[in-house]
């Protein structure tokens, strides 16, 4: 802590003199016009409700980069405009001078940090970052190039506490979390790069797709923190009490959490449900429309189901891989739906077959092939049980609004062909008493 007083003794000694009070007010007159003139032009992008693109590309660049460099690029410009007057004047610039190079520092982290952001993708938790990474890389280099990072480090490493043979220190903390933070961003960029390589693969199929990358995220990251902690001088032996406990935690209370994770892997890996996918988790058979839906995205711990409402379910993973699920469309997306008629005694059930099979044939979406077909099937109560069947090839259009088109038009020939869908009916006797024999 000593070297740290002494050189801020130094440094105010230096900075109280006339022809450093100068240049620092020169600099920071540039600095104030540099940062008005990127707000001016903050204004007018926003006025011009011009969109700033996400991706990696040269209209980024010339959108958020010009907006996120403007005000310093215009200061080092002043800045190099100020010290040239200064020297004519034969003023002592060395304080222009490291400011130009500070400011040159600056702008070059800000591209760095900028073009890292970039690449991680759309909507990376990094572009949220931009300016807090960009002012603490540039913190460290200016401190660095003023010589007083050896003595911040030494000051640093001076406060701690002493834990078993070890010392922990503010320092040893600090560089800790930077190299954690360090390769965990290495990791996230190795394994954005492996994302995009594999969406390339077309070879493969999208579940498959999303499964490795998800894999080899999670890979990355452990491996990157692991990689992290060794070096930054962590024994990791010591650990071991921790990680076992962890495990067992990991047995007790979040067997749910990960039989969802494994459930995930295993549904991604053998492809039996996948996004797009035409699925009904009421466990019944055939043309049950009860939690009927399209699969949107398989995620680590659920599946996205949206509904014909527009109503998206989260069904865990388990849920899927423990209990039955209809999949309609596994290997071929067609379907045979069964529309139960009952006709009077009275009519004749050849001619309302044949009205069955031309009402069937007149949608659109009904199947040539397999035909269509109807069926008697019993002698009720009431009248005689007809059905009839037909085959549809696209379940993700709708299935209720086939059936109903069918029944209105069932509903119109009978009318027309004076068939009648006779009504339930019961009869009941009454029987008086009996007279008791003589």
């Amino acid at each position: 802590m000593t070297e740290i007083w002494s050189h801020l003794d130094r440094f105010f000694d230096i900075l109280f003199t006339r022809n450093v009070l100068s240049e620092i007010l020169a600099v920071a007159v540039c600095m104030g016009i540099g940062v008005a003139a990127g707000a001016a032009l903050r204004r007018r992008h926003d006025r011009l409700g011009v969109e700033t693109p996400t991706a990696l590309t040269r209209h980024y660049f010339a959108s958020h980069g010009l907006l996120a460099i403007a005000p310093m690029t215009v200061t080092i410009v002043l800045v190099i405009l100020a010290r040239a007057v200064f020297h004519a004047a034969h003023y002592d610039v060395a304080v222009m001078d490291s400011a130009t190079h500070l400011i040159g520092a600056f702008i070059a982290v800000r591209v760095g940090v900028l073009l890292f952001a970039a690449s991680l993708g759309n909507e990376s938790w990094m572009q949220h970052l931009e300016n807090r990474l960009t002012l603490l890389i540039w913190l460290v280099i200016a401190a660095e190039y003023l010589g007083w990072l050896s003595p911040i480090i030494a000051g640093l490493d001076g406060i701690g506490l002493a834990a078993g043979k070890s010392r922990v220190t503010v320092w040893s903390i600090l560089k800790l979390l930077f190299t954690l933070t360090l390769f965990v961003l290495a990791a996230a960029w190795i394994s954005r790069w492996i994302d995009r390589r594999l969406k390339r693969l077309r070879t493969l199929a999208p579940s498959t797709r999303i499964g490795l990358a998800k894999f080899a995220n999670a890979f990355l990251i452990g491996l990157s923190i692991l990689m992290g902690l060794n070096a930054a001088g962590v024994d990791l032996t010591a650990l071991t009490v921790l990680t076992g406990a962890i495990g067992l935690g990991l047995g007790f209370g979040l067997q749910s959490i990960a039989a969802n994770f494994v459930s995930g892997f295993v549904l991604l890996m053998d492809r039996s449900i996948k996004p797009g996918d035409v699925i009904s988790l009421s466990g019944q058979s055939g043309t049950s429309t009860e939690n009927f839906g399209w699969v949107q995205e398989l995620r680590g711990r659920y599946v996205v189901v949206r509904d014909r409402d527009g109503i998206e379910m989260l069904v865990p993973n388990q849920q899927l891989i423990s209990n039955a699920v209809i999949n309609w469309s596994y290997t071929d997306p067609r379907i045979r739906l069964k529309l139960p008629v009952t006709v009077s005694y009275d009519d004749d059930p050849e001619l309302a077959l044949e009205v069955l099979i031309h009402a069937c044939e007149r949608h659109r979406r009904v199947l040539k092939e397999p035909p269509p077909v109807s069926r008697l099937m019993h002698f009720g109560d009431h009248g005689i049980e007809l059905e009839l069947r037909f085959w549809i090839a696209d379940p993700q259009e709708g299935v209720n609004n086939v059936r109903s088109d069918v029944n209105r038009t069932i509903w119109a020939m009978f009318q027309e062909h004076k068939i009648t869908i006779p009504v339930a009916q019961r009869e009941i006797r009454m029987l008086g008493a009996r007279p008791k024999p003589d």
